[in-house]
C-alpha cells in the first residue's frame, strides 16, 4: 500500500467551523487564567500583546467542560467569557448528515485520527436506517496497539474459482461519480487515494478521462444504459467493469446531467452536443432476461478476459432474484445501491419513495444467496448512504462483504450537503461542478490526502470495533446480525 504524506491535510476553510462560538466581553482584564485552564487551547496570549485572544473557537468542548475544574466560563473571575452554539454549525447538513457528522468527517480527513472532542461521529439523527441500530459490544475497554495491529480488514473481490484474484486491504472502494457530475480534480483525488490504499474508484457513466490512465490499475470503468464514453479501449484497460442497471437514488429513472454542466470537455467525453441535457434511459433495452444479461457480460469478457464483473442494481422488492440471476450470468460482484445516497442531483421524491431501504435489501439478498448455496461464490457490496466506519460495519453485519462509498469522500473535501450539485454551474466549492473556474478550488493532491486520511481513521475504528466484538477479521463479521441491537430497546 502506498502512503500519502502523513500529518494534517489542512482545513478546507480559512477559519475552522466548530459547534460552539466563544467570545470575550469588555469586562475581561486579560489575566490569562483561561489560557492556562483550557485543555483544547481555545485561548492564546500572543507575544507582544498584553491581551488574551480567542484563536481557536472550533476546538471548544462546550458543555462537556462544565463538570471539569478547567471550565473557563465558570472559572473566569469577572464572567467575561460567553459560549454559545455557532450559527454556522446549525446550517450544516440534514438529519442523515448531521452537523456533527460533517464536522467529524472534516476532522478525520484533516488528521487521519478518530475524533476525540465529543462530537458524534458514528450515527446521524434520521430516526431510521443505520441510525436505528448499534452493536452489542462484548468488551468496551480499549484494545492495545498489538491487538489492533493483528486485525485484518481486507476482503476479496472475486470468490469464484475462475478469474483473477483481487483483494483490497479495506472493505470499501469508491462509488461511480462521473465526469460531468463532479470535477476532474475530484476524480483525480479519488483515484490517487484509491491507488495509495490499493483499492478502487469508479469512473461513473461519464467516460474515462485520459488524466486517470496513470491510475488505471485502480480504476473501475462503468457501462451504463446511455453508454456514454464506453469504448473497447476503456474496457480493455479496466481491472473491474461495472454494469449499472439502476441506481438507488434514482431507481427506474436512469441517469441525467443537465445542460449547464455539459461543458465542451464533458460533451467530447460523452460524444454529445455541448449544453444539452443528457439522459440515460432505463433500463438497458437489450436486456430483459438472465440470458440477455449473460450476453452483456460475455461481450466485455471477450474484450477483457482478465476483468472482474460488477453488476450495480437498485433495491426493488425482487432484488434477491435479480442478484441470483446476476450470479448465474457470471458476475463476480453484486452491488446493491440503496436510496439513502446520491448527490443533490437526485430527486428527493425518488430517493424517499422508490425501492427498498438498503438495510433490508442486504439481509434479504444475503439470506437468499445462502439458501441457493452460492453465497460464498459471489461478493455482495452495498452502497447508498454509507457515511461512517460504523455504517460500513453494520452493512457487513447485515450480510454484505463490503461497501461502496461516495458522498463521504465529497464531505471530506468540504461538501456541506447544500444540495446545489445540479444548479447552474454546480457546486460553489468546486466539487460537483464542471466549471473551469470553480474546480480550481480543489487540488488533487490535497484532496487525495484528505480522502486517504479519512480511510485511515475509518480503518482504525473498524479494527477497534472488531477487537471489542471478539473478532479477528472483517470477514468474521459478515451476516452476524446477532451482534446488532435496535437502539432504545
Amino acid at each position: 500500500m502506498k502512503v500519502l504524506v502523513k500529518g494534517n491535510a489542512g482545513p478546507r476553510f480559512l477559519n475552522s467551523v466548530g459547534k460552539f462560538r466563544v467570545s470575550i466581553g469588555e469586562k475581561c482584564f486579560h489575566c490569562g487564567l483561561c489560557v492556562e485552564l483550557c485543555p483544547a487551547r481555545v485561548f492564546e496570549r500572543k507575544e507582544g500583546f498584553n491581551r488574551v485572544f480567542v484563536t481557536s473557537p472550533a476546538r471548544c468542548l462546550g458543555p462537556r467542560c462544565q463538570q471539569g475544574s478547567f471550565f473557563c466560563q465558570k472559572k473566569c473571575p469577572v464572567e467575561a467569557i460567553e459560549i454559545e452554539t455557532d450559527p454556522q454549525w446549525k446550517t450544516l447538513g440534514d438529519f442523515r448528515w448531521t452537523p456533527d457528522l460533517i464536522l467529524t468527517t472534516w476532522q478525520q480527513a484533516e488528521t487521519g485520527e478518530i475524533p476525540q472532542d465529543g462530537l458524534e461521529y458514528r450515527v446521524g439523527n434520521s430516526g431510521g436506517g443505520f441510525d436505528n441500530f448499534d452493536f452489542l459490544i462484548k468488551n468496551s475497554s480499549s484494545p492495545s496497539d498489538q491487538e489492533i495491529d493483528k486485525i485484518d480488514t481486507s476482503i476479496s473481490l472475486n470468490r469464484r474459482r475462475e478469474g483473477k484474484k483481487i483483494s483490497v486491504p479495506v472493505p470499501w472502494y469508491g462509488a461511480g461519480m462521473s465526469f460531468g457530475s463532479i470535477s476532474l480534480p475530484v476524480m483525480l483525488a479519488r483515484a490517487m487515494a484509491a491507488e495509495a490504499w490499493s483499492t478502487f474508484t469508479s469512473t461513473g457513466e461519464g467516460g474515462y478521462p485520459e488524466e486517470l490512465i496513470p491510475h488505471g490499475p485502480h480504476i473501475i470503468t462503468q457501462i451504463a444504459t446511455g453508454l456514454f464514453g464506453v469504448s473497447e479501449e476503456t474496457i480493455k484497460r479496466a481491472p473491474i467493469i461495472e454494469f449499472k442497471y439502476a441506481q438507488g437514488a434514482k431507481p427506474g429513472l436512469g441517469g441525467h446531467l443537465l445542460g449547464d454542466k455539459n461543458t465542451p470537455q464533458v460533451a467530447i467525453m460523452r460524444e454529445a452536443v455541448c449544453g444539452t441535457s443528457l439522459f440515460s434511459p432505463f433500463p438497458f433495452h437489450s436486456v430483459y432476461s438472465v440470458e440477455d444479461h449473460k450476453k452483456h457480460i460475455d461481450w466485455v469478457k471477450i474484450m477483457n478476459p482478465e476483468s472482474l464483473i460488477s453488476v450495480k442494481v437498485s433495491t426493488p422488492s425482487d432484488v434477491d432474484m435479480v442478484a441470483v440471476g446476476s450470479y448465474y450470468a457470471g458476475a463476480n460482484i453484486i452491488h446493491l445501491d440503496g436510496g439513502y445516497g446520491g448527490t443533490g442531483a437526485a430527486p428527493e421524491i425518488a430517493k424517499k419513495n422508490i425501492a427498498m431501504p438498503i438495510e433490508y435489501a442486504i439481509t434479504k439478498v444475503h439470506r437468499f444467496l445462502l439458501e441457493e448455496g452460492v453465497r460464498d461464490e459471489i461478493v455482495l457490496i452495498a452502497s447508498g448512504g454509507i457515511r461512517t466506519a460504523y455504517d460500513i460495519a453494520k452493512s457487513i453485519a447485515l450480510g454484505a462483504d463490503g461497501v461502496v462509498i461516495g458522498t463521504a469522500e465529497l464531505v471530506a473535501l468540504g461538501c456541506v450537503r447544500c444540495g446545489n450539485c445540479e444548479s447552474g454551474r454546480g457546486c460553489p466549492r468546486g466539487i460537483a461542478t464542471t466549471d473551469s473556474e470553480l474546480e480550481k478550488q480543489i487540488s488533487p493532491e490535497w484532496g487525495a490526502h484528505r480522502i486517504s486520511n479519512l480511510y485511515s481513521a475509518w480503518q482504525k475504528q473498524l479494527k477497534i470495533l472488531l477487537c471489542q466484538l471478539g473478532l479477528k477479521n472483517i470477514e468474521e463479521l459478515r451476516g452476524r446480525t446477532d451482534l446488532l441491537r435496535r437502539i432504545n430497546e
